[in-house]
């Protein structure tokens, strides 16, 4: 059986104000920044046993560098990588072992529309911890959606090379991808390639409702809340970062435990963006595009630097 990926390890994105987005993900968004070296500060999420979930590099353009996952052992990152390599994939590494915290072994490659991929296994991992009940800061990196000119051909690269399986279809244009049992920890949707938004987990209801309100009374922008998506049964809270990438709280999202009897759905374009109609309001617009902000991605086809 051809091996697959295991989890989702970090969202690594470069950005041209570096000092205002470290000071946003470690002041308000509720990350700790666990190391830094000049131009890269990485940071992790209280409840999560990952070295980091999210890097964040300094660049004169905003990219995303990586999306990073996780393998079951060296073994299965040699069996991908040589896979991918018969397949023709252009590699931005070859396999060997990752200097970023935690070590391991991985190597990087690009996927169908010119992003890096990081596959690694072997990662150490960090003391973490559950998060106490009212307790208003992300537990885990939750998903990250991209965009792409042709949805399909990406999801089928996915779901065929790395072993994702299919949750669902919102119309042809919105795809989503799962490979743990949440519904979905990667989600492709029509569009010049680039960053949709990036999505943190929070405890439960409670945890996301204050984590929420924090953040709005600190005053950050929310341009689509607080409401319910159909897809993954999850709610939604999306805010702009100060390089104008979207970010997201969520409560933990539907699980699908049994593969065998599940078939992913297809819903409709009429299927509403809000099942509770609670995110609209004189300043929300009813059909936001919610990666609005984020400019094309100017990283495509190359490798970052570190």
């Amino acid at each position: 059986m051809q091996a697959r990926v295991t989890h989702l390890r970090s969202a690594a994105i470069a950005v041209q104000d570096y000092e205002k987005q470290v000071s946003f993900y470690e002041d308000t968004w509720g990350l700790k920044k666990t190391e830094s070296e000049p131009g890269v500060s990485y940071f992790a999420a209280e409840g999560s046993p990952e070295q980091y979930i999210v890097r964040v590099r300094k660049s004169d353009t905003n990219r995303i560098d990586f999306l990073a996952f996780g393998l079951p052992d060296a073994e299965a990152v040699d069996e991908v990588a040589a896979n991918l390599a018969e397949s023709g994939v252009k590699f931005a590494s070859e396999p060997g072992t990752l200097a970023t915290p935690g070590g391991g072994y991985g190597f990087r490659f690009f996927d169908p529309d010119g992003r890096v991929v990081e596959l690694s296994a072997d990662v150490e991992t960090r003391g973490f911890r559950v998060l106490d009940p009212r307790e208003d800061i992300p537990q885990k990196l939750s998903h990250v959606v991209i965009y792409s000119e042709n949805p399909a051909a990406v999801v089928d690269f996915y779901q065929q090379k790395l072993g994702f399986k299919l949750s669902g279809w919102l119309g042809d244009y919105f795809g989503f991808l799962r490979c743990t049992p949440d519904f979905h920890s990667l989600a492709i949707v029509k569009g010049e390639p680039r960053l949709h938004h990036v999505s943190f987990e929070l405890r439960g209801y409670d945890e996301y409702m204050r984590g929420v309100g924090r953040l709005l009374k600190q005053g950050l922008p929310m341009t689509y809340g607080i409401g319910k998506h159909t897809p993954a049964d999850s709610t939604f809270a999306y805010f702009i970062d100060p390089n104008g990438n979207t970010m997201e709280y969520v409560a933990p999202q539907e699980m699908i435990i049994d593969d065998a009897s599940y078939s992913p759905p297809v819903w409709g374009r009429e299927t509403p963006g809000d099942v509770w109609n609670t995110a609209f309001s004189k300043n929300m617009p009813e059909d936001p595009t919610i990666g609005r902000e984020t400019e094309p991605d100017k990283g495509l086809w190359v490798a970052p630097p570190v």
